[in-house]
């Protein structure tokens, strides 16, 4: 068995009452601290559960196994601080592993903390890592907390029950559902217990709060303490005993209590020191209003928090509010305490936290928490989306973000979330230039928009492009029913121009315009048209348009009614203005219904209605039908049931992984395969790649030519130069087609001798294949986004039409249907002008076995099949290429804690 090796860096989790634990392999270093924690951290009873007896070697024997060099051992251990608090270690028993014998060890005052759970995760992933399929562990009978892990972990377990023991095999697949989301649940509890401190504080303190009227510190300070917060709050100021009637001490060591929350307004060289005092006092999270800091003092600060289970919001951060009456804290140093109400909001930055805040106080929304997330060093999107989803008041997210740390994480859990209460983000960073920004303010890496388009469809996310967008479309959200997923929306105007216009927004929208029965019509005035959009004529009054309105509600066909405006002198001298009919109905109306009123100065507001409830109404009518249309795409979403993940059967993985570690190994720099083991690797998950034979000189083109003629029935051939490194074959005039005759194939290849020279290495020889319509499917591996699917319209036009959708892997088994519909050229794959449809079983295979590919191969960088000819029959790739790079395996599902680029001074 030869000796395994896992990576030395550690990486930080929560268990599950939100203490921060650093997890990483066992080494020689840790021999003390092994044998202390099966000695001085077990009791007796213990020390015979793990070791089946008391004998007294036992645990110096553990120290001695882990901490050696001995073969085939992986153990990994979860540090709280210095303290280790548990280990988890595994024996491999075959060459090469597949079966595993697992042990596990918490220390006593650890139980019941999700310890032991947490390091099985991790131990999973680095022996599935490792090649291992099956853990096996015996376990006492009477061991009912070991059982009892087991049995939580998610996996399937197969039990044997022997003398005493009971014997388990489990099986080590993370991909299974459950098991991903036993962890996710996991995850989410210990990550809501860890933010309690942070957005549920019952104490706080200042740190830096100076005496100058109009300084950071000062100014947050004093606007907790007007702002009501229930619990104690204290100033840290060397300087003075009070300040603005709150009272002050020297240091954090020096408070009447440890607070729960600080908040930081030092200079930036300061906040490590300040972070370390905190932390050494007890404080659990800190709010860093701060900005600037370097490379190291970020290192600093973050090895602070993670070392004494701080969460940590910033740096650069305006602060945050919780306005829950039983917490009432305002720590931001924006404008007025936001109104108490159930939408949640996070923002990346201040100024645009600060105008999300004035747009929702103007039009009535209220807010359950508020993070200005800042630099985003530690808590971000995903955990508050957690949070909010387990708070019982919020109701409506609202985001900001510039930069994702975990997209596929954070996809998952908005893709959860977003089933019981409505995301909205701003879509930051749309072109070129604003993903430079955006890269600049946060330091990480620009993402192209395509796959943050991806994100957000896949997770549910209602994505705008501006604030004001996302406030009119949260005014729609926050205060109507639902949108039918049909979306069939009817258009009422006492103008008929303006009539007219909303109908072309709604069209724009993705909004549908039924018809409306003619009857409709005898509830107004003469001369009124009820085609839809429904001209009133400027001579309805309320009465009439009441009436109406409530007919129209009615309808069966219609699922949202949009009521667009304007004043007249006809309808104002007769009983009133029309625009009163839409706040004189019911509270709650069957479908939504918004109003347009053109005189109206701001962009919307709120207006309240008789019997309760609120009517959204916009200046203008493309805001009101862009609203719409967002709560449609949200309807619809919501009217799918989630998708199980893309089946592929039968793909041969480790056959996969023995090319990949070959290549690797002998490109340490990875490259483009050459065409043979591109048809090896692409094979060996099922791709459906036509027949191709490599011919390294003229010669065995001709005859490999030949043969395949004669298997095609005297069919053509195709003949395509390669040389290493080699990319864009037809952009280089690299391939010849149509070659029937053993003078046409020597022909070809004296061509390419002559244009390539001593590049040329050789060149594959295929049959022509069978006519029909050319699709490009490929992946493009992010390193922020991991591996995105793209599919689209192939061929040499592929580049200039840009006809292509994609999806971020791994792929629903939805996606795959979904993905060929989305095309432009949709129409084509389902057949027109007497064509017959192709085979969308076939593409839907294609796609599902690139998913899998992508996400079981992390050093797949790039890989395109163009064209892959689809017809009736099935689908054929033609040709491919694929490029390979050294890259860390990474489980983006992995519970752990985010690292910063900026904190490890990248």
């Amino acid at each position: 068995m030869s000796t395994v090796h896992l990576p030395r860096s550690a990486s930080e989790a929560l268990l599950a009452d939100g203490t921060t634990v650093s997890i990483r392999p066992l080494g020689p270093q840790d021999h003390r601290a092994v044998l202390a924690l099966h000695t001085d951290g077990m009791s007796e009873e213990s020390r015979r559960m793990r070791f089946f007896g008391v004998s007294r070697n036992a645990p110096a024997q553990a120290a001695d196994r882990l901490c050696g060099e001995r073969p085939g051992v992986l153990a990994i251990g979860a540090w709280a601080g210095e303290e280790l608090v548990g280990e988890a270690d595994c024996e491999l028993l075959e060459d090469p592993p597949e079966t595993a014998e697992l042990a596990l060890a918490v220390a006593d005052r650890w139980h019941h903390r999700g310890a032991a759970t947490l390091l099985l995760e991790h131990l999973v992933h680095a022996a599935r890592s490792h090649g291992v399929r099956f853990f096996e562990a015996d376990v006492l009978f009477g061991n009912r907390a070991v059982l009892q892990v087991f049995a939580d972990l998610g996996l399937p377990v197969e039990r044997r029950f022997q003398q005493g023991e009971v014997r388990l095999r489990v099986p080590l697949d993370e991909t299974d559902e459950r098991y991903r989301t036993a962890v996710d649940e996991r995850g989410r509890r210990a990550d809501v217990a860890s933010l309690a401190a942070l957005l549920r504080p019952a104490s706080v303190a200042v740190v830096g709060a100076s005496r100058r009227e109009g300084s950071v510190g000062r100014t947050v300070l004093g606007k907790v303490r007007r702002g009501g917060f229930t619990g104690a709050l204290w100033a840290v100021n060397p300087h003075t005993g009070e300040i603005d009637g709150v009272p002050a001490y020297p240091s954090v060591a020096a408070l009447p209590a440890v607070p729960d929350l600080a908040v930081i307004a030092v200079p930036a060289a300061v906040v490590p020191g300040v972070a370390e005092e905190c932390g050494a006092a007890g404080v659990r999270a800190l709010v860093v209003l701060t900005a600037g800091l370097g490379a190291e003092e970020a290192r600093r600060l973050m090895a602070a928090c993670r070392r004494h289970s701080m969460r940590l919001v910033g740096p650069n951060s305006l602060g945050l509010a919780q306005a829950d009456p039983a917490v009432r804290l305002d720590a931001e140093f924006g404008g007025a305490f936001p109104r108490t109400g159930t939408a949640g909001v996070a923002v990346q930055s201040g100024g645009v936290g600060i105008a999300l805040l004035q747009r929702l106080a103007w039009l009535g929304i209220g807010v359950s928490s508020f993070v200005s997330l800042g630099d985003k060093y530690d808590v971000s999107g995903n955990d508050l989306l957690q949070w909010w989803e387990s708070d019982g008041r919020t109701d409506l997210a609202l985001l900001h973000l510039e930069s994702f740390g975990n997209p596929r994480a954070f996809a998952r859990t908005a893709r959860r979330v977003t089933r019981t209460i409505p995301v909205l983000t701003v879509d930051a960073g749309r072109s070129a230039a604003g993903r430079r920004g955006a890269a600049s303010h946060t330091a990480a890496a620009a993402t192209p928009t395509v796959t943050r388009e991806a994100l957000f469809r896949q997770a549910g996310i209602t994505a705008v492009h501006s604030i004001d967008e996302l406030v009119q479309t949260a005014a729609l959200l926050h205060t109507q029913p639902l949108i039918a997923p049909r979306g069939a929306v009817a258009v009422v105007s006492n103008a008929g121009g303006i009539g007219i216009l909303a109908a072309d927004a709604c069209a724009e929208a993705g909004l549908v315009l039924p018809e409306l029965p003619q009857e409709l019509a005898g509830l107004l005035p003469a001369g009124a048209s009820v085609r839809n959009p429904v001209d009133t004529t400027a001579s309805i009054g309320p009465v009439e348009l009441t009436y109406f309105l409530r007919a129209l509600e009615r309808e069966p066909a219609i699922d949202a009614i949009l009521v667009c405006l304007v004043p007249t002198a006809l309808s104002t001298t007769r009983d009133g203005d029309p625009a009163h009919a839409l706040l004189e109905g019911p509270a709650r109306r069957r479908v939504p219904t918004a109003a347009v009123l053109l005189e109206q100065q701001v962009p919307v507001r709120l207006r309240d209605c008789a019997f309760g409830g609120e009517l959204p109404v916009y200046s203008d009518a493309v805001a009101a039908a862009r609203a719409l249309g967002h709560a449609r795409e949200r309807a619809r979403w919501l009217a799918e049931p989630p998708s199980a993940p893309a089946d592929a059967p039968d793909c041969d993985r480790r056959t996969a992984r023995s090319l990949v570690d070959g290549y690797l190994t002998a490109h340490p720099e990875g490259g483009w395969l050459d065409p043979l083991s591109t048809a090896d690797l692409l094979t060996a998950y099922g791709l459906p790649l036509t027949t191709s034979v490599w011919a390294r000189d003229e010669e065995a083109a001709v005859a490999t030519a030949a043969g395949l003629r004669r298997l095609a029935h005297a069919g053509e051939v195709a003949l395509k130069a390669y040389w290493p490194g080699q990319v864009h074959k037809s952009a280089a005039g690299a391939v010849r087609t149509g070659l029937a005759t053993d003078d046409d194939v020597r022909a070809a290849y004296r061509d390419f001798t002559r244009r390539f020279g001593a590049e040329l290495a050789g060149a594959v020889v295929q049959p022509m294949a069978a006519p029909g319509i050319e699709l490009l499917a490929g992946v493009v591996q992010d390193r922020v986004f991991g591996p995105l699917v793209v599919l689209g319209l192939g061929g040499t036009a592929a580049d200039v039409l840009a006809d292509r959708v994609a999806r971020l892997a791994p792929l629903s088994e939805r996606d795959l249907t979904t993905m060929p519909a989305e095309l432009r050229s949709a129409p084509l794959l389902a057949g027109v002008g007497g064509t017959p449809p192709v085979d969308l079983a076939a593409v839907r295979s294609v796609l599902a076995r690139l998913s899998r590919l992508a996400d079981d191969v992390p050093e797949l960088v790039e890989a395109d099949l163009n064209p892959v000819i689809v017809h009736p029959d099935g689908a054929v790739c033609v040709d491919a290429r694929v490029r390979l790079e050294p890259r860390p395996s990474f489980d983006p599902y992995l519970r752990r804690l985010r690292r910063p680029a900026a904190a490890e001074g990248k």
